[in-house]
């Protein structure tokens, strides 16, 4: 059995070294979630086993710990790949700076919902009446007037307009990350310092690893995963955003089918492997 490739473009790389950086909602879990799937989480155990290395890049400033408790990754890259740890260690965290970090608050957003992520906390601002939800509770959110400017990661917004003021920023201040605004996600956007893109967490890894970035697979299903896919040595679109199209060297339907994609990559990592001489 082989890779399902209902669109493969190019050859799947052969044998080790090997990277796989999975993009989480969507991806390999549900848009959401905090689990993964039974046949992902032994797919990726197979892989390890067999000298596979593996990296999560999210845009989350957390994984889940029903991800972490599950799998064993090489590396976590997370704020879009802002923040990037090998194992225990921490290999860069973007901050914005003053200055962008004024013109992103700066916004035109009436009753927009507005988090501020610093690498402990969350700060929010909600507009009247409106309850903190519970995950920001669960964080223990506090509010957008206490955040440190000076220690701000990432910042999100959820508004029906938050494209036009996407095209605004992007115009204004080019060289700051700003994904979201459109499918899968029209109503929310995601802010990140200079650099902070999963195309640089995945760069950063790859070279931590001694992985020469032909031997990278990058999976993923919206924008944010765009730069990753591009620069990736293979890309595995999960779904069918247009938008990603162009850049995937194979299509997989969603993540509900990953762990049979995953299996079969397995599969032929151990048909090579047996096949190699003694």
């Amino acid at each position: 059995m082989t890779p399902p490739a209902p669109s493969e473009t190019a050859p799947f790389p052969e044998g080790l070294p090997l990277l796989l950086a999975f993009d989480l909602d969507g991806t390999l879990i549900r848009d959401g979630g905090q689990d993964l799937p039974e046949d992902t989480a032994a797919a990726l155990a197979r892989l390890r086993a067999l000298g596979v290395r593996t990296a999560i890049v999210t845009g989350r400033d957390l994984p889940p710990r029903g991800v972490s408790s599950r799998a064993e990754f090489d590396a976590v890259a997370t704020n879009n790949g802002g923040r990037v740890h090998l194992g225990e260690d921490l290999r860069t965290s973007a901050r914005f700076g003053p200055g962008d970090l004024e013109a992103v608050l700066a916004h035109e957003l009436d009753g927009a919902r507005v988090v501020l992520f610093t690498e402990d906390d969350l700060y929010v601002q909600l507009p009247p009446g409106r309850d903190p939800e519970p995950w920001m509770l669960a964080r223990q959110a506090r509010p957008l007037a206490e955040a440190p400017h000076a220690e701000v990661t990432k910042v999100g917004f959820w508004h029906p307009d938050v494209a036009g003021f996407a095209a605004r920023l992007r115009a204004s201040h080019p060289h700051l990350v700003v994904t979201g605004g459109q499918a899968p996600y029209p109503e929310f956007l995601t802010i990140t310092p200079t650099g902070a893109h999963k195309a640089a967490a995945l760069s950063l890894i790859a070279e931590a690893l001694d992985i020469p970035l032909e031997r990278t697979v990058a999976f993923g299903d919206s924008d944010n995963d765009e730069v990753m896919l591009e620069l990736a040595g293979y890309a595995v679109q999960v779904g069918t955003l247009p938008l990603l199209t162009r850049h995937a060297d194979v299509q997989v339907a969603g993540h509900g089918e990953l762990g049979a994609y995953l299996n079969a990559v397995a599969e032929r990592l151990e048909q090579r492997a047996a096949l190699a001489p003694s």
